[in-house]
């Protein structure tokens, strides 16, 4: 394959600049403002941040997740806890996440400690959740490998069979995780790659906000 070069592929950010005065001193506040502007540009994922994790053994993995709390306890998300992303937060839990939405030219990173949620956020969750969601949480264990997609459809059939109205059951291993941040970082692009950057650094007094060079 011949190699194809991307060094010509960029635009300028112009949309928008970031300055001290206009951050909230808390962080969680500042991202969910910049959560409610994404969904005010239409953007198809506002929510969708991108999970970091490593195991034991040191090698990141990383891949998009939906927030789906977002207090100051933390930010919250669920999933299979049999997963990678689940095995390597059982081993080693930390992560990272981030969030981007180009059509704001803004990103934000959060880093911190991640714990599980408890039980009976997993089941009011799993419980809200369309039906063909539950359907498929049930039948999946979530990064095992699969023969073809027709035996992953006759899983589903067989779920379907044994719960045909509905009432399947949130299976054990669908938990929810919360990310208790120690570090936010709010990017704004700017014209000629000189960003604006703040981060947040949590103190004993609470946080800690510096301007970082691009």
């Amino acid at each position: 394959m011949a190699r194809t070069d991307h060094r010509d592929t960029r635009r300028d950010y112009r949309k928008g600049t970031l300055d001290r005065h206009d951050l909230a001193a808390d962080p969680v506040a500042q991202l969910a403002a910049w959560i409610a502007d994404a969904q005010g540009v239409d953007h198809p994922d506002p929510t969708a941040m991108v999970l970091a994790t490593a195991g034991a053994d040191g090698q990141p993995s990383v891949r998009a997740v939906l927030l789906k709390h977002l207090d100051e306890d933390g930010l919250s998300w669920y999933t299979d806890s049999r997963s990678l992303k689940g095995r390597q937060l059982a081993a080693n839990p930390r992560a990272s996440v981030l969030f981007f939405w180009p059509e704001l030219e803004r990103q934000v990173r959060v880093d911190g400690r991640v714990a599980t949620l408890p039980t009976e956020f997993a089941e009011e969750y799993f419980a809200s959740r369309p039906e063909g969601s539950r359907y498929a949480a049930a039948t999946s264990h979530q990064s095992q490998p699969i023969d073809s997609r027709e035996e992953l459809e006759r899983r589903l059939a067989e779920v379907h069979t044994n719960h045909p109205s509905g009432d399947v059951p949130r299976p054990p291993s669908w938990i929810g995780y919360r990310l208790k941040p120690d570090l936010f970082e709010f990017w704004q692009g700017r014209e000629n790659r000189l960003h604006d950057r703040f981060q947040y650094i949590r103190t004993s007094d609470g946080w800690t906000i510096t301007r970082l060079m691009p």
